[in-house]
């Protein structure tokens, strides 16, 4: 006789979807949770991932929250906007933007240069939608930036510039 936890995908009996943030159930003596908005998702044990089984999207947990993997720079300059958008409509203005650091690569050359800091050799910080951006500590020394893709700080008051630009 088996436990009832190895019945379930790694994640347990339900998870909230990636997508819609409602509960999915897990489907029984698989590795999958099913959405009735959004369709299947299949969970691999070995990696940590939930893959959406017909868009291909990888997505990670960290602190009950799903956070996509990203691999077009579109992609995660996108869900950027929506958290600006997000946060302007709740009366917070974005101060920094905080960039896991495996997407520097991929992202470094869609960043506005800026104004003096100290990001690159010619002394100008980068920026995206206007705000400067940083990259994240390694995740080896803080191991939530290996799931988290990006953190926004945030004061209460209107941005200096909007509505942002996403592609400029």
């Amino acid at each position: 006789m088996s436990s009832s936890g190895s019945q379930y995908p790694v994640f347990g009996p339900e998870i909230p979807c990636p997508h819609c943030r409602q509960p999915i159930p897990a489907l029984t003596l698989t590795d999958s949770y099913l959405c009735q908005r959004h369709g299947a998702f299949e969970s691999d044990p070995k990696t940590g991932e939930l893959v959406h089984l017909q868009s291909g999207r990888y997505w990670r947990c960290w602190d009950n929250e799903w956070y996509r993997r990203h691999s077009h720079p579109d992609g995660i300059r996108f869900e950027i906007h929506e958290a600006l958008d997000r946060l302007y409509a709740q009366g917070y203005r974005v101060t920094r933007v905080i960039i896991s650091r495996r997407y520097e690569d991929m992202i470094g050359g869609y960043l506005e240069r800026g104004g003096p800091g100290r990001a690159n050799q010619e002394g100008h910080r980068p920026r995206l939608c206007g705000l400067p951006v940083e990259f994240s500590p390694d995740p080896q020394t803080e191991p939530r930036w290996g799931v988290v893709n990006f953190d926004l700080e945030k004061e209460v008051g209107t941005p200096v510039r909007y509505p942002f630009r996403l592609f400029e």
